[in-house]
Order: C-alpha cells, then sequence, then structure tokens
C-alpha cells in the first residue's frame, strides 16, 4: 500500500479532502478545527452563556475542546504541550511564591527550547507532523505571563507595581480547571494569541464586558452610567473579520503560490537574473507571504470574538471596539513608514507578553535581555538570528536618520507627503530584507540571498548609523500629555506598549 501523500501524527480523516485540494493534511486539520471553533464559539456564547451556566462547566467545555483539538492536529506530540502545563501547574501549587515566576519561566522556556533544539538538530528542520512548536509558544506566553502577574499580586505591595500590574495582579493561586482552561481552551490553543488572565476569568465568568465598559468610562471619560446598556453583540466584527480572511486566503491562492520564497535562492533564477529583478522578486514575495499571517491571527481573533471575548470598549463613535486582544493591524503594517511602526502593528500581543515579563521587569541591559528572550522563545532556526541580527543596525540607522532629516520636511505638505513616500518605500524594502532569513530559516540559503544582494542594506545602514551618530540631534516638539493605561487607549490604537 502506498504511503499516503502527507505525512502527520494528528488525525487522517481528512487525508482525501487534503489530497482533493493538493494541500499538506497538517494545513486542513488546522483550519478544520479552526472553522470548527468558529462554530463552537458562538454555541459557547449563546447556550453556554454565564447567566445560566456556571463557570466551572464553562471552563471545562472550553479546556475538553481545545484538548481534543490537540489531539486531532497533533496527536501523541500534543503530549509535549499537556507535560509543560501540568509541570508549571505544580510549580504555581508548590513553588515558594516569591520564586514562582522565575521557576515558571525556567521551566516553560527551557522546555520550548529543548523542543525547538530538537526538531532543527536532531529532526534535520522538520518533524512528519504539523509543527507544534506554535501552540507549545503560546502556551509558555501563557504560563509565564500569569506566574508573573500571580508573583504580582501575592508578593509585592501596590507601590511597586505599575497601573497596568495592579489591574492584572492574580492573588489567589488558580484552581485546576481554571489553569487548564487558561492554557488550553479552545478558543486560542492552536494560534493564540496570548490574554490576561484576569481578562480570561472575567470572560468565563460573565465579566468581561461590564468590567471594560467600567474601566473605559471611568477611566477615560469619567463618566458612569454603562451599567444598563445592553451587552454589545460581537456579530458585526467577526463578520468583518471574516470578510478579511477570505480576502486574504483568496489572495493565498492567487498570488502567494506563484510566488514562492523558495526561489529568491534558486540557482538559475540568481545566477541569470538582473540585481533589480531579484529585488523586485523578494520585494513581491515577501508582501505575497504576509496574508496567510492575516488570515490565521484574524480568524483566530475572530473566533475569540464570536466566545463574547476580546472586548476593548466603545470607540469615540460609541460603538463597539472588539480588538481587545487582536494581534495585529493589517493596515499599520502595509502603510508604516518606520521600522518600529511596522513592528508596533505586527504580532501585537508577542509585543506585550516581552513588554510585560521582561522589559518592564530588568533592573537593568532590558533590551538586551528582551532581545535574548524574543530570540529564544521564536526558536533557534538560524535564519532567526540573522533576522534579528540584521534589524539592529538598520534600527539604528532608521532612528538616526529621523533624527538628522526629518525635521528638513516638515515645513509642507508637499515636502513631508514626499518624505512620507520615501520612508514608506525604505521600510518595505527593509522589511523585506530583514524578514527575508526568517522564511528561509537555513544558514546556506541566507547566505545566497544576502549575497545576491550584495549585503546593499547590511552596508548601507551601518555606513548611516556612523555618518549620522555625531551629528547633533535637532529638537522636535513633543506632547506634553502623559499617556494613559491600556484601558484607556483609544480603541482603534493596537493598545501596544511595546518595546522600541
Amino acid at each position: 500500500m502506498a504511503e499516503p501523500a502527507f505525512k502527520t501524527t494528528g488525525s487522517k480523516w481528512l487525508l482525501p479532502v487534503s489530497e482533493l485540494l493538493g494541500f499538506p493534511l497538517d494545513q486542513v486539520n488546522f483550519l478544520a478545527c479552526q472553522l470548527f471553533a468558529l462554530g463552537a464559539a458562538f454555541w459557547f456564547r449563546l447556550y453556554l452563556s454565564p447567566r445560566h451556566t456556571n463557570p466551572l462547566v464553562r471552563h471545562a467545555v472550553a479546556t475538553l475542546l481545545g484538548i481534543a483539538f490537540l489531539i486531532f492536529c497533533f496527536g501523541w506530540y500534543s503530549a509535549h504541550i499537556l507535560t509543560v502545563v501540568f509541570a508549571n501547574y505544580l510549580i504555581i501549587i508548590n513553588a515558594d511564591i516569591n520564586n514562582v515566576h522565575k521557576y515558571s519561566m525556567l521551566t516553560a522556556m527551557g522546555y520550548l527550547t529543548v523542543c525547538q533544539v530538537s526538531r532543527v538538530f536532531i529532526f534535520n528542520y522538520g518533524i512528519l507532523s504539523t509543527d507544534f512548536s506554535g501552540p507549545l509558544m503560546i502556551v509558555t506566553q501563557k504560563i509565564t505571563t500569569l506566574a508573573f502577574q500571580l508573583h504580582d499580586g501575592m508578593c509585592k505591595k501596590p507601590e511597586q507595581l505599575t497601573s497596568e500590574q495592579k489591574l492584572m495582579a492574580i492573588n489567589v493561586r488558580p484552581s485546576l480547571i481554571e489553569y487548564l482552561s487558561y492554557n488550553l481552551n479552545f478558543l486560542s490553543i492552536l494560534v493564540g494569541p496570548c490574554s490576561n488572565y484576569k481578562d480570561y476569568t472575567d470572560f468565563i465568568e460573565g465579566r468581561h464586558i461590564s468590567r471594560r465598559l467600567r474601566l473605559h468610562s471611568g477611566t477615560c471619560n469619567g463618566q458612569n452610567g454603562y451599567d444598563k446598556t445592553p451587552e454589545p453583540s460581537p456579530t458585526d466584527s467577526v463578520c468583518r473579520k471574516l470578510l478579511v480572511c477570505s480576502g486574504c486566503m483568496l489572495f493565498f491562492l492567487t498570488v502567494t503560490r506563484a510566488l514562492p520564497i523558495k526561489y529568491n535562492v534558486d540557482t538559475d533564477f540568481v545566477s541569470r537574473a538582473s540585481f533589480l529583478t531579484r529585488l523586485t522578486y523578494a520585494f513581491f514575495s515577501i508582501q505575497a507571504a504576509r496574508p496567510k499571517f492575516y488570515f490565521a491571527w484574524t480568524l483566530a481573533d475572530a473566533v475569540n470574538n464570536a466566545a463574547g471575548y476580546g472586548f476593548l470598549g466603545m470607540d469615540e463613535n460609541g460603538k463597539p471596539s472588539w480588538d481587545l486582544i487582536c494581534n495585529l493591524n493589517i493596515i499599520g503594517i502595509e502603510t508604516a513608514t518606520s521600522f518600529k511602526t511596522f513592528i508596533d502593528n505586527w504580532n501585537i500581543r508577542t509585543g506585550i507578553w516581552l513588554k510585560t515579563v521582561c522589559y518592564d521587569r530588568a533592573p537593568k541591559h532590558r533590551l538586551a535581555l528582551t532581545f535574548i528572550l524574543s530570540a529564544l522563545w521564536h526558536g533557534v532556526y538560524p535564519g532567526y538570528y540573522f533576522t534579528f541580527l540584521t534589524a539592529i543596525p538598520i534600527t539604528v540607522a532608521a532612528r538616526a536618520v529621523r533624527k538628522s532629516v526629518r525635521h528638513l520636511f516638515l515645513g509642507s505638505r508637499v515636502l513631508k507627503l514626499g518624505y512620507d513616500i520615501l520612508t514608506w518605500a525604505a521600510t518595505q524594502f527593509a522589511i523585506c530584507y530583514t524578514v527575508m532569513p526568517f522564511l528561509l530559516l537555513a544558514v546556506d540559503q541566507t547566505l545566497v540571498y544576502y549575497r545576491s544582494m550584495y549585503f546593499h542594506v547590511h552596508i548601507i545602514s551601518i555606513l548611516a548609523a556612523v555618518a549620522l551618530h555625531r551629528r547633533r540631534k535637532p529638537r522636535e516638539p513633543s506632547a506634553s500629555s502623559t499617556p494613559c493605561s491600556e484601558q484607556c487607549q483609544p480603541v482603534h490604537s493596537n493598545n501596544n506598549d511595546k518595546v522600541d
């Protein structure tokens, strides 16, 4: 009997669909689970409403569905995720509360790193399964977020905490079912995003929307009276996000598959095509690679919203915003005119996690430690580290250029528009150059690509940073207002106090 075209340790029930569509079985299983999760989320909100369902039942159903998704997609590899969750619950319950955050971080990050190393160096850049490291990375964020917030609530005095830390501090150790539900619930087990434990338990127990309305109205507007406001429906938000998903899927099927990333390092293409042709193909192939991330993250956001989770508050027009745990801002990404703006709108919840568990807490060398944690969390593929290291001189150069020349273009709208167009193009090409190794993964392919590009972005950014380093920085007018907390930010912002 011939072996199936697509091997997986997960379920093979959908193998006929996989062969019919020509997609790997692991991707078909993933999509099937997310679509099932979308329907289950509506059912969860409408028929297991906290108004007439015990929170214990909601926790149990969310957990069992999440575990079922893990087994369906990953088979026995799901044991890795369950192992690290149960191990860290034992730490939460038994460890000294003064060190619980340290033990949880070491255990979760250590287990994740071992799995990442084994995948790269033992299984030679892959395994015969869906990449289970994705859910493991999300679980690692949740485990460490909860541990730090528990340490905040049980060990620190209020004056030692920031306003955001006070809001999210946990004062009581979670029960087993609460811990499992937070980490393994079906809404976020496959793609995430990571959210705060208090927000999640408020959602399960029916306080999520009313609490966000009170926080938003009381903190930002100084008004009351939301208690009698009927809970807003997420249906419009879900439909809008599903429409975005449909567009991304259509783009993927028609454009992305026609512009494979690997073609950038194809021997014939590199040897025969001109530099301008190679640069153009690299630019469009990277642009075309984004919609698959847009699709996955937006669908995950829609699943959470369908269950009634993710409410942020009322916007300036009095309409509900469901972007509390949104993981990206597509318009912000595609129109970014700086490296930082792009990063601030991409994988938002991971940036907030890095800030929550590292940047805000490190006594010194905050940027370096945050960079190291981010690199370890992403994995051990060499391409990831090429991307991170390449981003350093580009970021330094971009800051130097901005501080040295931007003020020269603020005199007129035409000059400002021209500056924005130039910085947009520079940012998009720099992003293309920087993230290519992240997708190529291997050292040899990365070096082939950079040689074909003559290392031009490395050279230009280093020269610009050195040349502008000693120039006096012009003073720019700055706002005197103090930023408010996460709950008080405009609901159309990405809610992202990410690391600069």
